[in-house]
């Protein structure tokens, strides 16, 4: 008697919008890893490599996005796409709401067409400024809370399921964007001095591996119909220091003393002294210590003090 051979596994399948941005790509990678199919939704600028990787054009068009969403069907949406501005001018208005509303929107919608109920969504901390509630640090921030509002409206009304993560301040290997960590490294690589604020603002740093593994605990979560369908999460690194105390750090573990010229700039209007705490992400926390994070940084640009010189200083 012939035996009966089990029915192939089928891969889960993601669809992301900003996934060739430095969160992104890194998603895409261990999405990949984990055994996920992946789509990607990009703009025509964007980028990316990976030959795993089917990805849809988006050109600011409903019909763009509906394709992509009919076409890929996937299990998940994990929508990272956003436009990040500390402060904006006049001519910038329309591009964030058309980035962090309009494009969410419209996934939202072609989500609904085409059957897909699963969303992690990407939000930020700066939504509660120096308060447990929402109070937008400016205008990006009012904008991703606008989306979170229409995101509402999709979850009563056409049965999405939604897991919002809020992010603090990410960090790793290969990081493009001018954020503090790079530029500090490039302060001690070059030597130039660097002027800051007094430095007395405390961040929350997490690496991005560690914020990986949130998005892929999140899409867990999302899928269980015990939970609400609608969720808020902090994704807290748990290593909140000081800006003075992460440049320390870099300091140590270079061996060399950073060039910062600290309150030489005043703090920004509407400064975050004090990042929000939130409700953390059920079943996960962050792994990598920023001891760690900062060496695999330094070590990355050939910045980090070697073994054998500590020892030698050790010895002497």
């Amino acid at each position: 008697m012939p035996s009966e051979r089990s029915p192939p596994i089928q891969r889960r399948r993601a669809l992301l919008t900003g996934g060739t941005g430095f969160v992104g790509s890194n998603l895409v990678k261990a999405l990949l890893a984990a055994d996920w199919e992946v789509h990607l939704l990009v703009r025509p600028c964007a980028h990316c490599h990976l030959r795993e990787v089917r990805t849809y054009l988006y050109q600011g068009e409903i019909a763009d996005v509906i394709s992509a969403v009919q076409r890929s069907q996937p299990e998940v949406v994990f929508h990272l796409a956003s436009l990040f501005l500390a402060h904006h001018t006049p001519e910038q208005v329309l591009p964030l709401f058309q980035s962090n509303v309009l494009l969410g929107t419209q996934l939202l919608e072609a989500m609904r067409i085409a059957g897909v109920h699963s969303l992690i969504n990407t939000g930020t901390g700066w939504q509660y400024f120096e308060r447990d509630t929402y109070a937008p640090v400016n205008l990006y921030a009012a904008t991703k809370q606008a989306f979170e509002d229409v995101l509402a409206y999709y979850v009563e009304a056409a049965g999405v399921r939604s897991i919002t993560l809020s992010l603090f301040d990410t960090y790793g290997r290969g990081d493009p964007r001018k954020k503090l960590l790079p530029s500090l490294l490039n302060c001690l690589e070059t030597g130039d001095v660097l002027e800051m604020s007094p430095g007395d603002q405390i961040l929350d740093l997490l690496h991005i591996d560690d914020l990986c593994a949130a998005y892929l605990q999140a899409a867990q979560l999302v899928r269980d119909p015990e939970r609400a369908p609608a969720a808020i999460y902090a994704v807290s690194g748990g290593q909140r220091r000081t800006l003075r105390e992460i440049a320390g750090l870099l300091e140590q573990a270079a061996g060399r003393p950073l060039r910062v010229l600290w309150g030489a700039r005043p703090y920004r209007d509407r400064e975050v002294m004090q990042p929000w705490r939130g409700t953390p992400l059920p079943g996960w926390t962050s792994r990598i210590d920023l001891r760690d994070g900062i060496h695999s940084l330094l070590e990355e640009r050939g910045l980090l003090r070697t073994r054998s010189l500590e020892l030698e200083t050790t010895r002497y």
